[in-house]
């Protein structure tokens, strides 16, 4: 008997349509004798997922499939991948031997669940956590199950499926990505453990290439596997004698949280509140290109905060010095061979992701220290560490041949050591410098000791000014040195004009040198600065504790009397702004330059947004706040505005609007709300700045009146993007690097802060070639406008002057 939709009774319209609602939403279950037709629907009990056939956009086929049902375009399982239907007579029913199948038109089965165990009365159930499970009917419940779809998984990991092995039974769970979004058959991806030796991740083409994998498991995580810190995402992790696998819990009733692997070969978290309309992905691999498997070959390590990014590790060379410098994958050979003498030691390496698990021994039954023994025993051993670190470490695993996928980033868990062989001239070498240094070493530890007596001395002397200056609860906060009027003073040439290099709302900004000839910018706030103590004490208490390369470093502070003033790390070149709108300077930033530029800033907003302990929104992202040392490495300042979000906070609102017009975004201008989606726009923005050399606040084109962002859209949409390039790059451009930066700048500064991508999404589309990009909506601020006399007289300002006007509005709109 098939599920039959109710009649329609003209009398009863009103009643009779809530009755079928009521009906589409009362089954979760197919007994059997039943039957599901195409447009008829089974619904989990709590209302969370639906069973149907389905189209994917721009398709003609039909598939049988598992979605959420407040979000129908996210399918979490395909039963007929491989096998779609043509036409929309596909029916779901049992089989004479007790099996769910698909039938066609002609009756034919085109997919089956296969259960090896006949049921004397077989019923289908959907789960509200997704699981579509067959079990024998009894009076009162449903029995064991004897089929679920949670044991085949297709691109999704739902909360409570698994990934791994169950050897006992000889089964996998692994991710098979969707051929493309309009296609769910099984795609160019896989995404799984290997249990060979000790366990790991690995994301493999179909071939059985590998693009990724992680560090094995080490008895605590998963090396080189990027640290997740969100309290309502519950990883597991099981591995003993008869099942290896990976799964997870949501800990929120309101978060969902997914695990996909999409079709270019991302694993990616997606989390979404129920009553939000958009799900925000956080990459979690590859992260960048340095997870790319093999990215420097054999004995090469790949750092993604150097340049160039491999390396060759200690007492190696690049194979050929040539190749090196165009093809990094040729990989490093040692500059001594080794003999298997008793000279040949050992160096410990720490800070990276262990070589990859090819040829290999494992020995769970003794020490760090016999496994060295026993891989010197071994004239093929090359390296070793505990193959177990819980507990103080244990075991033994041992490599042989070269050392092949080798990182080091500040993302990723560390706590595993290993050792490398080496001959005794490399090992020498490497550890003289060391010695020579101690006599310098025990001299500058004194003067420091010295420093540190007289630092406490000149500590007590503050407190006590501070404490009748009313600031001493504010002070114990504060984990800087303080450093004294009369000091800063001398250092800048009693803030002398010359010594000036840039002005704000703030005040002004001093080039100085201590007495030791150390260069520092003093930020001198003035007495009618529109900063407050609120802003410049949040700057101390915040960038105090966030350390990145790509932030700038803030030395200590001043407090004295009315004084306040931040010591920072002297920047030579200024900022972004000063060279990219400037038709004379921007010369000097060829296209290379600018790219790393945009990779660095990047990279140091995903630091603030997702890996520094604490996650903090800038709120004033732009590019005079973009600081570029000697080697033109982006630094972002200013951190007044910044705001931290704890928890489980993902959204807040402010009455008090602070920022800059042209970086800010829409739902920040205009209603105070603002999130990391807020500096997600704000980068996008500068992306578009940075290869257009032009400023979105105040820009003009005689053939419209939009802003940059519109202008930008314009040509995007009329596959003429690259006509946004500024003049002054092109004899130096990549034309795929920058209509990345186009695409990608355009995917950020959309309207809907839902839209945007995650700065994790960022990076890695910015950093790999082969990321496909989705397409992007129309920017915020997709209008065109006429300026208003004010908006003109605004403009002209800007034009004139390097500092660009911070608007605070006393109301959110």
């Amino acid at each position: 008997m098939a599920l039959e939709k109710l009649p329609y009774f003209p009398f009863f319209y009103s009643i009779s349509l809530m009755f079928v609602l009521n009906l589409s939403i009362a089954y979760d279950t197919l007994s059997s004798g039943q039957s599901i037709k195409d447009g008829e629907k089974l619904v989990s009990s709590g209302q969370s997922f639906e069973l149907g056939f389905f189209s994917p956009e721009n398709s003609k086929y039909r598939y049988l499939g598992i979605w959420y049902k407040f979000s129908s375009e996210k399918v979490v399982w395909v039963a007929n991948r491989n096998n779609p239907l043509t036409d929309s007579n596909g029916v779901l029913t049992f089989s004479d031997e007790r099996n769910l199948v698909v039938l066609d038109r002609s009756k034919s089965v085109i997919w089956s669940s296969n259960s090896s165990r006949i049921l004397r009365n077989a019923v289908a159930q959907l789960l509200d956590s997704g699981n579509l499970i067959v079990s024998e009917n009894t009076s009162s419940h449903s029995g064991e199950c004897s089929w679920q779809s949670f044991d085949y998984p297709t691109d999704t990991l739902l909360a409570g499926m698994r990934v791994g092995w169950s050897l006992k039974a000889g089964v996998e769970w692994r991710l098979s990505s969707w051929k493309s979004t309009d296609d769910p058959s099984s795609g160019n991806y896989t995404y799984g453990i290997n249990v060979n030796g000790l366990p790991r991740f690995e994301l493999l083409k179909r071939d059985s290439t590998k693009t990724f994998r992680t560090g094995p498991w080490n008895g605590v995580h998963f090396t080189g596997a990027p640290v997740i810190e969100i309290t309502f995402f519950r990883p597991k992790f099981v591995y003993n004698e008869t099942d290896v696998y990976f799964e997870f819990e949501s800990s929120r009733d309101d978060i969902i949280t997914i695990i996909t692997l999409n079709q270019s070969g991302l694993v990616e978290r997606l989390l979404r509140k129920k009553e939000s309309s958009t799900w925000d992905a956080m990459i979690m691999s590859p992260r960048d290109s340095c997870d790319n498997y093999g990215q420097c070959g054999a004995n090469g390590v790949c750092s993604s905060n150097k340049d160039p990014r491999c390396q060759c590790l200690q007492g190696f060379m690049p194979k050929s010095q040539e190749e090196w410098q165009v093809n990094s994958t040729s990989g490093c050979i040692r500059k001594a061979q080794l003999n298997c003498s008793h000279e040949e030691g050992f160096l410990k390496l720490s800070m990276l992701k262990p070589p990859d698990l090819i040829d290999f021994r494992v020995n769970k039954n003794i020490s760090l220290e016999e496994c060295k023994v026993e891989c010197l025993k071994n004239c093929s051993c090359t390296a070793y560490a505990n193959s177990d670190v819980s507990g103080g470490g244990s075991g033994c695993l041992m490599w042989f041949g070269n050392l092949i996928d080798i990182r080091e980033s500040d993302q990723v868990n560390y706590e595993q050591n290993f050792y490398i062989r080496l001959p005794a001239s490399e090992l020498d070498s490497i550890r003289s410098p060391v010695n020579k240094k101690k006599l310098l070493t025990i001299t500058v530890a004194s003067v420091i000791s010295g420093l540190f007596i007289a630092g406490i001395a000149l500590s007590i002397m503050w407190k006590s000014r501070m404490k009748r200056r009313g600031l001493q609860s504010r002070k114990e906060d504060i984990d800087l040195p303080l450093f004294d009027f009369s000091t800063i003073a001398v250092a800048t040439g009693h803030f002398s004009q010359t010594n000036m290099i840039g002005a704000g709302g703030f005040g002004s900004v001093y080039k100085g040198i201590l007495s030791m000839g150390q260069e520092i910018a003093v930020k001198r706030l003035s007495k009618s600065s529109r900063q407050g103590l609120e802003e410049f004490m949040n700057e101390i208490l915040l960038i105090a504790r966030l350390q990145h390369r790509n932030l700038v470093g803030l030395l200590g502070c001043c407090m004295e009397g009315e004084e306040r003033m931040l010591i920072y790390e002297y920047m030579p070149n200024k900022s972004l702004d000063y060279f990219i709108f400037d038709d004379d300077k921007s010369f000097l930033l060829a296209w290379k330059s600018r790219f790393d530029l945009v990779l660095g800033i990047a990279r140091g907003l995903l630091y603030l947004h997702q890996d520094s302990k604490l996650q903090v929104i800038h709120r004033d992202l732009k590019t005079s706040n973009i600081l570029l040392d000697a080697d033109l490495n982006p630094k972002i300042s200013d951190f007044g505005l910044a705001r931290i979000f704890g928890g489980n906070e993902r959204e807040a609102r402010t009455r008090r609007i602070v920022g800059t017009y042209g970086y800010m975004s829409p739902e920040y201008a205009f209603d105070g709300n603002f999130s990391v989606k807020s500096d997600v726009f704000s980068l996008g923005v500068i992306l578009l700045e940075i290869v257009s050399g032009k400023r979105n606040r105040g820009f003009c084109h005689p053939d419209h009146q939009h802003n940059l962002l519109g202008h930008a859209w314009l040509l995007w949409s009329a596959s003429r993007s690259l006509e946004l390039l500024h003049e002054s790059l092109c004899d130096s451009f990549i034309a795929s690097q920058v209509e990345r930066c186009i695409h990608v700048g355009l995917l950020c500064v959309q309207k809907c802060p839902g839209d945007r991508p995650t700065m994790s999404s960022v990076v890695f589309m910015l950093a790999n070639e082969e990321a496909i990009l989705p397409q992007p909506k129309q920017p915020g601020f997709f209008m065109e406008r006429v300026p208003s006399s004010t908006e003109a007289s605004l403009i002209r300002e800007e034009s004139c002057t390097r500092n660009i006007i911070t608007i605070t509005m006393p109301e959110g709109r």
